[in-house]
C-alpha cells in the first residue's frame, strides 16, 4: 500500500483508523482536533512521510508521526503500520485508562433489572413522603 505521492490529511486519519468515517476526521481537523507539525490544518493538507500529527479524540490524545501513506483503509494491523506512536503518548493514553477503570469500579452500581415487588412499594412509600 506504499504511495510515492501525497495524500490527504483526511483520508490518511481514516485509513490508519484514527477515525471510523473520513466526514468524521474532516470535523476533528476542522474543529482544531488534529495538528500536523505543532500547526493547525485542513483536511486537504498534504501528508508527507516524517510528519509529526497530534490527534485529540475525547480525553486521549494521540501523537504520531507518519510512516507510510495510505488512502485505502485496509485491516487493524495494516493501519498500525503507517504511524509510529511517541513513547509518552502511549504511557499518557494507557494512565488515563487505568483511571476511568478505577472509576467505573468505585461507581455504585444500579441493581439489574426491574425493582421486585417490595422494592417497588418502598420507592413508592418514599416518593409519597416527599411529595406530601
Amino acid at each position: 500500500m506504499p504511495m510515492n505521492r501525497d495524500v490527504r490529511l483526511d483520508k490518511w486519519l481514516w485509513a490508519a483508523r484514527f477515525f471510523k468515517t473520513r466526514g468524521l476526521a474532516q470535523e476533528a481537523i476542522a474543529g482544531g482536533k488534529v495538528h500536523v507539525d505543532g500547526q493547525r490544518a485542513k483536511p486537504s493538507r498534504a501528508v508527507r512521510i516524517g510528519d509529526r500529527i497530534d490527534i485529540t479524540r475525547g480525553e486521549y490524545r494521540f501523537e504520531v508521526t507518519v510512516d507510510t501513506l495510505s488512502e485505502r483503509r485496509g485491516p487493524a494491523a495494516v493501519a498500525a503500520g503507517l504511524y509510529t506512536e511517541s513513547e509518552e503518548s502511549t504511557a499518557r493514553r494507557r494512565t488515563i485508562a487505568a483511571e476511568k477503570a478505577l472509576q467505573r469500579r468505585a461507581a455504585p452500581r444500579p441493581p439489574a433489572g426491574r425493582p421486585d415487588k417490595r422494592s417497588r412499594r418502598r420507592i413508592i412509600h418514599f416518593t409519597r413522603k416527599r411529595e406530601g
